[in-house]
């Protein structure tokens, strides 16, 4: 064999082991592809995870803001109304005191026609007045000053208002203070 041959079968030798070296680097290049790829997706499919729960969240507040901003205009006067009802109770005093003379009978008409016209306005705005008399004893919109001994009345009922209650829209602003009946005690000791 000559040089020249020798060459030949080397290079072709060469040739061949860096072709399969290449197929080696292919097949070990498509491995970290695939296996770059699917990192990729698992980022992928994370992110889009976080963004789905990010999004679902941002709505979520956004909803309890709203709701917040609602409820803050809906009962934004509470304050004002709350310090005007002590106005309204020192006029529905001064009628009760009001005697039958001719001067505090023009005088007792006046404070009523203001009365009238100031709980109108709250009305308006929505203040509502907690009836009392004769219904049950209901602690959230009633506040028991007293227990009353009634035998004509049923246990819990309301037999008196000592002051009045309001609610602003659905919210109590003041409970009605009120005296509750029970039942007279019995005297079992008398047996002597």
């Amino acid at each position: 064999m000559s040089k020249e041959q020798n060459t030949q079968e080397e290079m072709n030798d060469s040739d061949k082991e860096t072709d399969h070296a290449e197929d080696k680097d292919t097949a070990v290049d498509q491995d970290e592809v695939q296996e770059n790829r699917e990192d990729v997706q698992q980022l992928l499919a994370e992110a889009q995870d976080k963004y789905v729960r990010l999004y679902a969240d941002f709505e979520n507040y956004r909803k309890i803001s709203d709701r917040n901003k609602e409820e803050l205009l809906k009962y934004a006067n509470e304050d004002i109304i709350t310090d005007i009802l002590t106005v309204i109770d020192h006029l529905e005093l001064a009628l009760q005191h009001s005697t039958d003379s001719e001067t505090s009978s023009s005088l007792a008409e006046g404070v009523n026609l203001t009365l009238k016209e100031l709980t109108g306005v709250l009305e308006k705005h929505g203040l509502v007045t907690i009836d009392a008399l004769g219904k049950p004893f209901d602690p959230v919109v009633h506040h028991a000053m007293s227990q009353i001994e009634s035998a004509d009345t049923e246990e819990n009922i309301i037999v008196k208002e000592f002051r009045k209650g309001y609610k602003l829209k659905e919210r109590v602003l003041r409970a009605a203070m009120v005296g509750v009946s029970v039942k007279p005690a019995t005297d079992d000791n008398n047996d002597d």
